[in-house]
């Protein structure tokens, strides 16, 4: 017999099962941190994490479903960094997205080249609140994000952040038929990408919230406001505009903070956003890995 327990942890995103979503839902407000500094695990070399370390970010990331680290390796750029500290965590099955470099890790900086110029994470404007890679397919979904910084920006290039399951906890709280209104596989379509006529990306449709196989929920969502498009109709429309009010509100859940040299961030692809940023005599870079593994064990 499968105890209750167990069914807490399988079942707790399925609206005709309320009870369960409250005992999910009780711990789940209890046990996540409230200050960004909590969510902070300071290590040595992520290359090679102590089992003390090792168990801290799987602690954070079970709790949050992210950890920040703090390391002494400062500005050291070996790309090594954020592929040896992911598969320390389970993570090993990398997206190779159209602006990765060829080892599948992206190099977020500044670039005017034909190949990133015109996609926003290359330049220093402002990222609205999203989940990555919301425009894969459905059967390549991002699970989690490795960001690896090795020269932080001279001014600006802050993030906030926010727990997807404590979005849909204030969501669900507000509505449940909001939450049903997301996870509808038309909620949202993100349009084809084509480029001189030519198209590098099909059209891309699907829920806002899921429920992978393994009981975890998924979230993939963009705040942009152009080449987007909702499904029809009075629920999503308020669904999408109460998601909005949360994520651009504050509460205790909401996170700000900015990466150093040597620090990094380490999550199972929850919500996020990146501030505008001025570079100095160097520019700003950090390593992006994306992975269609979740952190091990949470």
């Amino acid at each position: 017999m499968v105890s209750p327990d167990a069914y807490t942890l399988a079942c707790p995103f399925d609206l005709d099962r309320p009870e369960y979503y409250a005992r999910w839902r009780e711990r789940k407000l209890r046990e996540h941190p409230r200050r960004i500094e909590d969510l902070i695990v300071e290590i040595e070399d992520p290359r090679h994490l102590t089992p003390a370390e090792h168990a801290a970010i799987l602690d954070r990331c079970r709790r949050a479903n992210m950890a920040i680290y703090s390391s002494r390796i400062g500005d050291d750029q070996d790309k090594e960094i954020p592929r040896r500290l992911g598969a320390q965590l389970g993570l090993i099955r990398l997206d190779r997205n159209m602006g990765a470099d060829e080892d599948a890790i992206s190099s977020l900086t500044v670039r005017s080249d034909a190949p990133h110029g015109g996609y926003i994470p290359y330049t220093s404007r402002p990222i609205a609140w999203h989940t990555d890679g919301y425009y894969n397919s459905l059967d390549h979904q991002i699970r989690a994000m490795l960001l690896h910084c090795v020269r932080p920006a001279a001014g600006g290039g802050e993030n906030d952040l926010l727990d997807h399951e404590i979005a849909y906890i204030l969501l669900r709280d507000q509505n449940p038929e909001f939450v049903l209104a997301l996870m509808h596989p038309q909620a949202m379509t993100i349009p084809a990408n084509r480029v001189n006529g030519k198209e590098l990306r099909p059209e891309q449709a699907g829920p806002v919230f899921s429920v992978r196989p393994d009981g975890h929920l998924h979230m993939r969502y963009t705040d942009r406001s152009r080449s987007i498009l909702w499904r029809d109709g009075p629920a999503t429309a308020e669904a999408v505009a109460c998601l909005k009010a949360i994520l651009h509100g504050k509460s205790a859940w909401h996170f700000k903070g900015r990466l150093d040299a040597g620090w990094g961030l380490v999550s199972n692809n929850t919500l996020h956003t990146r501030t505008g940023f001025e570079d100095g005599q160097h520019c700003r870079l950090l390593y992006r890995a994306r992975y269609y593994d979740r952190v091990m064990g949470t």
